[in-house]
């Protein structure tokens, strides 16, 4: 039986959504749009659809923040994994079968990992999962949650090593150096196992694959000078980016990517033409499109960016990963956001086996490094969350959904139960 044509190269699929805190609410239940878009690149790959080796499905915002700050998502990332790994059997071109690798969860931001049966699942090891808040005082409001994972290889050889990472970061398009400060925070705190025993905890960058997705917030920072920035708040612009030739030529303005050029965030990664689709952010409930939001410019917020170790620090705008499909899904309304979806092909592995780990190559005036007082920044995070979380998740419980209304109705108690233990005391 031939080859069909890249079957030497793994499929991965990426996906993230920004529910704007709908999620115990449930996802659309037709996913088919964002979690199945193979059938639009089906002619790319071959003939006959292929299903992807590996998915990644990440969320932000995924439930209200002081049921995550209580640490209560278990029961919703639990539903999630079940309606996804579903469907994307369901909708499997060849009825194929997907095991969940891992999956991880900090407050609202949430990461799930699946490899096919037929294929890495058999194979996969060394799985491990990680996180990191880089909200005020470490909580996991704002941060990353990450996947690694090593894939040996079939001849007996050590393989090669696949990291993911889903990150929320600082909002609002004045906060740029807030966001700046956020990546790196990650890139030294979202540790994972040494790659020796006497080596360091290893930064997201020590790997073969590495994947960064989620809700960045990076904004359209639209000059006064430009002949838009009076109505990029206003419904017209929107109609503007309904043409790709405005959309690309507003990516100038687009903040991660004048940030990556100075090299001051995302170093080494990659990213496909974002600009080819809407933007993805902001949008009012139930609608399609994006009418105009006071104070918010449409923004590409939601990205997916990628490295892998045959890519060259000498020719940094090209690599090794060939991004089949980049887009936004207009029809999910349920939030502010649209879900985006990547469809990327690796490159193939290397015809000798590896008798080392590879890593991602990096310019020379770049040494990402790990935080030593990360441990100490993970558990303040963490009671932090927990102690304002469960504070927060009684008053809503008094206040029957309400946290302001549990609040008067948790001090007027306190009040009567004073005036009641002062009067029984005179009596």
């Amino acid at each position: 039986m031939s080859k069909t044509p890249h079957s030497d190269r793994l499929l991965v699929q990426i996906a993230s959504y920004n529910t704007n805190l709908q999620g115990v609410l449930g996802l659309p239940q037709n996913l088919v749009d964002w979690l199945s878009p193979t059938l639009q690149v089906s002619s790319f790959l071959s003939r006959e659809r292929r299903a992807p080796d590996i998915v990644a499905v990440g969320f932000q915002e995924l439930l209200p923040l002081h049921l995550g700050l209580s640490g209560l998502s278990k029961s919703v990332i639990d539903n999630k994994n079940a309606l996804i790994l579903s469907h994307i059997e369901a909708n499997a071109p060849n009825k194929e079968s997907y095991s969940l690798v891992a999956k991880v969860v900090n407050v609202g931001v949430a990461l799930l990992v699946y490899a096919r049966d037929d294929g890495l699942a058999r194979r996969v090891c060394d799985v491990q999962t990680r996180w990191a808040g880089c909200g005020i005082g470490y909580m996991g409001n704002k941060g990353a949650v990450g996947v690694r994972f090593r894939v040996p290889s079939q001849d007996g050889g050590m393989g090669e090593t696949f990291t993911f990472v889903c990150a929320h970061l600082t909002p609002f398009e004045e906060k740029l150096p807030n966001r700046i400060a956020d990546y790196k925070h990650i890139v030294g705190n979202l540790l994972f196992s040494p790659d020796s025993p006497d080596s360091p905890p290893s930064t997201i960058y020590s790997t073969s694959h590495l994947f960064l997705l989620g809700d960045f917030n990076f904004r359209l920072e639209i000059p006064p000078t430009h002949p838009l920035f009076h109505i990029r708040h206003q419904p017209q612009f929107a109609e503007a980016l309904s043409e790709q030739a405005t959309r690309e030529e507003l990516k100038e303005f687009d903040q991660l990517l004048v940030e990556k050029r100075k090299g001051n965030v995302f170093v080494g990664l990659h990213e496909g033409e974002f600009w080819r689709f809407k933007c993805s952010y902001k949008y009012q409930l139930g609608r399609w499109i994006n009418t105009g939001i006071p104070k918010r410019t449409p923004s590409w917020t939601d990205r997916i960016l990628y490295a892998t170790y045959t890519d060259s620090p000498e020719t940094p705008e090209k690599t090794n990963i060939t991004n089949i499909l980049y887009t936004a899904i207009p029809s999910y309304t349920t939030s502010d956001h649209k879900p985006i979806v990547s469809l990327l092909l690796l490159p193939a592995a290397p015809p000798t086996p590896l008798t080392t780990i590879p890593h991602i190559r990096l310019p020379p005036h770049y040494t990402p490094t790990h935080d030593p007082r990360a441990t100490f920044k993970r558990c303040a995070g963490r009671v932090l969350d927990r102690s304002i979380g469960i504070v927060w998740w009684l008053f809503t419980l008094i206040g029957a959904g309400s946290v302001l209304v549990g609040a008067v109705n948790f001090f007027l108690g306190m009040g009567a139960l004073r005036w009641w233990g002062s009067s029984a005391s005179r009596a």
